[in-house]
């Protein structure tokens, strides 16, 4: 059974990833925001406003399970707070393979600040997304299995160093 497991920080290309290995290996794609909104009924930033971090750090810890449980093989992105939790890490390594989406902070700045993106909590997306790149990328570095540099790669040969790296895992 094969698990791709997506990582990264937000607007990494997390969900474009996931369906370019899905065009190109007719697995299912499974959205972790979609999954966090069916299970909670809210979205990741309205949870965090309504009921804190370490509550929205529990919701995506149990969608890490869901994503777990399901039968593979299926692509899915996971949420890039999921990599603060100790147990949540050794699941995932465990549970699939992990690929890191390494992506600029200058480019994610770039994607959030796009009409039509979803909307970020600060005024200061820069500042934001920086500390977050300082506190999880030696965590993604832990974990993955594989790293792709995003500035250099379209999505569908990004699906194809994925798929060919599992091919060789298995």
């Amino acid at each position: 059974m094969t698990r791709v497991l997506l990582m990264g920080l937000m607007a990494s290309g997390k969900s474009t990833l996931a369906q370019a290995i899905s065009a190109a290996s007719g697995w299912p794609a499974i959205d972790n925001d979609v999954l966090l909104e069916r299970s909670t009924g809210s979205t990741a930033s309205k949870l965090l406003a309504a009921h804190g971090e370490q509550h929205l750090r529990a919701a995506e810890s149990d969608v890490l399970t869901l994503i777990l449980s399901m039968p593979g093989p299926l692509v899915a992105g996971v949420a890039a707070g999921t990599v603060l939790d100790p147990r949540d890490r050794e699941r995932m390594r465990s549970g699939g393979h992990v690929v890191w989406l390494r992506t600029p902070v200058s480019t994610l700045v770039r994607r959030v600040s796009r009409p039509g993106h979803r909307p970020f909590v600060s005024s200061d997306p820069a500042t934001v997304l920086r500390a977050m790149a300082a506190e999880r990328e030696p965590l993604f570095t832990e974990v993955a299995h594989q790293v792709l540099d995003m500035d250099s790669l379209t999505p569908t040969s990004a699906a194809r160093r994925v798929l060919d790296a599992v091919a060789l895992r298995s």
